[in-house]
């Protein structure tokens, strides 16, 4: 499992932890990379591969081998702000993306609330592990 720093950015968690996080929401094993890049290319990547002309605060891409192989783009600068206008710690918001887009490549969905639900569910408890506090409680939900 790979972390690559693709941008400059203050305060951001180390690879370790990434690692950490995303080990947990993998549950077994996986070959991730886990990419923090500028609003620029998370907006390209966001506009070539979802037809979305903005910058996203998480992607992913699975390789199509398996599940549990694929990358994780992140994008600090829109996790700062919405961690700001949320109340969150930026790591708790960095860890709950993280383990949202590894969610992503293991097949999870959030476009029927029945699927949000499940995702919700598994997010939180691979959170609470790490002491992280309900995401969606924070947000005004829960």
């Amino acid at each position: 499992m790979a972390v690559q720093f693709a941008c400059a950015s203050r305060g951001l968690p180390s690879a370790a932890r990434f690692r950490a996080w995303a080990r947990s929401a993998a549950g077994g094993p996986a070959t991730l990379v886990i990419r923090l890049v500028s609003a620029t290319e998370a907006r390209a990547l966001n506009s070539a591969y979802r037809g979305a002309d903005h910058a996203p605060n998480v992607l992913s891409f699975g390789y199509g081998v398996s599940p549990l192989a694929g990358d994780v783009v992140l994008c600090p600068r829109v996790l700062a702000r919405e961690a700001r206008e949320q109340g969150k710690s930026l790591d708790a918001h960095f860890a709950h993306l993280t383990v949202h887009g590894v969610l992503h490549l293991r097949g999870y969905r959030h476009a029927r609330a029945r699927e949000a639900a499940r995702m919700e569910r598994a997010e939180i408890r691979i959170l609470r592990a790490f002491g992280i506090a309900n995401p969606y409680r924070a947000a005004g939900r829960g």
